[in-house]
C-alpha cells in the first residue's frame, strides 16, 4: 500500500506584538487560507500570539529595571494568553472550523510566570497537547521560564510517517 503524502502549511508571518485579539484573527485568516490550499497540518511560529519581543530589553540592567521597560513587560504580559480560555476557544475553532491539525506558538501566561508553548490541536478542535521551550536562550530568560519536561508528549494521528 502507497501512503498518501502529507500536506502540511509551514506560516511564515508576523504576529502583531501587544496586540493579542488581532493576532488571533491573523491566525483565523491565515489557516483558513492554508486550508484552502489543501493543508491537512498548519504550523505557525514560535510565540505568534503574544510575539516575540525582538529588540525590547525591558529596561532590564544588573539590579535594576527602568520604568518604561517595568511598562513594555506588563503590556507583554498582558498579551500572553492563558492555555484554558477565550484564546484557546479560538485556535480550537479554527482547528475544528477548517478540519486541519493547528500546531501554534504562544505566549502562556501560568500564574506569574510567562512560558514559550506550544499548543497542538486536532482536526475536531480538541487540545492534544502543549509543550513548554525547556531551555529560553540567553535573554529570553529575563521573560520565559523554563519548561521542564514534563509536557514533551507524542500525538498518535492518522497521518503517515
Amino acid at each position: 500500500m502507497t501512503a498518501s503524502p502529507v500536506r502540511a502549511a509551514v506560516v511564515q508571518a508576523g504576529s502583531l506584538l501587544f496586540d493579542t485579539p488581532r493576532t488571533l484573527n491573523k491566525l483565523t485568516d491565515l489557516t483558513r487560507d492554508a486550508a484552502g490550499r489543501g493543508a491537512q497540518i498548519v504550523v505557525f511560529p514560535e510565540a505568534f500570539v503574544g510575539g516575540y519581543p525582538k529588540g525590547l530589553d525591558f529596561g532590564a540592567r544588573i539590579g535594576t529595571r527602568s520604568p518604561e521597560g517595568r511598562e513594555d513587560f506588563r503590556r507583554y504580559y498582558d498579551s500572553a494568553i492563558e492555555v484554558v480560555g477565550a484564546e484557546s476557544a479560538q485556535f480550537a475553532a479554527a482547528a475544528r472550523d477548517n478540519r486541519v491539525y493547528l500546531v501554534v506558538g504562544v505566549i502562556e501566561r501560568a500564574g506569574a510566570t510567562l512560558y514559550c508553548t506550544v499548543l497542538m490541536y486536532a482536526p475536531d478542535g480538541t487540545l492534544l497537547g502543549k509543550h513548554r521551550k525547556l531551555m529560553p536562550t540567553a535573554l529570553e530568560r529575563l521573560i520565559w521560564g523554563m519548561g521542564d519536561g514534563s509536557t514533551l508528549t507524542v500525538i498518535d494521528s492518522p497521518m503517515e510517517r
